[in-house]
């Protein structure tokens, strides 16, 4: 069965993303991405560049890790502000939304049920072609902070991109509305460059309750 990865960046006092939910990256964002960084993510993880960062580096990569992504509409909307209707064309494109009734690109896909019920479907799919009985990549949920503590519970590994970096308040790892559940994770892995940003891999510890199985 195929893993939800939350694979995101955050700051070292646990923040995604400024109080006003926008692109940390962005222009006029709070964080420009090193060189080291940038060149980790090609190498590692070519298919979590955005198509235009792709077409840029000339990455033509397929995914190592992911063929399907997952967001939700604020932070899909991030995108559809600077002009980008799909900024993961070359995966399985899904947008967790109540409020958009028609998808702004024919290869993103809105869903309007319910996101654990959803995750769960898409864990036990066969990968990108939506076929059963294949086992597919996993499932990269890239945001934002709301979507994630939603879908605590169905988090089976973390990859935390941790930038030293402090901004004291803004949305944080799992959202503002995400409900007290304890939960104990296992260090899989650790890479740390010299720009002092560590990638850390964390896995479910085994045994441990999932929120969203009440």
């Amino acid at each position: 069965m195929r893993k939800l990865v939350y694979f995101v960046a955050s700051t070292l006092d646990g923040f995604v993303a400024g109080p006003d939910g926008s692109d940390p990256t962005g222009p006029g964002g709070f964080w420009s991405p090193s060189q080291d960084y940038v060149s980790h993510l090609v190498e590692e993880y070519p298919e979590t560049l955005p198509g235009p960062a792709r077409a840029a580096l000339g990455v033509t990569a397929e995914g190592v890790h992911f063929d399907t992504v997952l967001e939700g509409r604020k932070s899909y909307e991030i995108g559809l502000a600077a002009g980008v209707t799909n900024a993961y064309p070359h995966l399985r494109h899904l947008v967790f939304s109540r409020t958009l009734t028609k998808s702004p690109d024919p290869g993103v896909e809105l869903v309007a049920t319910d996101p654990v019920a959803a995750v769960r479907e898409l864990k036990r799919e066969g990968g990108k072609d939506g076929k059963k009985g294949k086992e597919g990549k996993d499932v990269w949920l890239v945001g934002g902070g709301e979507l994630a503590g939603t879908l605590h519970g169905e988090i089976d590994r973390l990859i935390v991109k941790l930038n030293p970096l402090t901004v004291g308040t803004g949305i944080p790892l799992l959202g503002r509305s995400a409900v007290f559940a304890p939960t104990a994770w296992e260090l899989a892995g650790h890479t740390v460059l010299e720009s002092g940003v560590a990638f850390l891999t964390y896995d479910r510890r085994p045994g441990t309750p999932r929120s969203s199985d009440g």
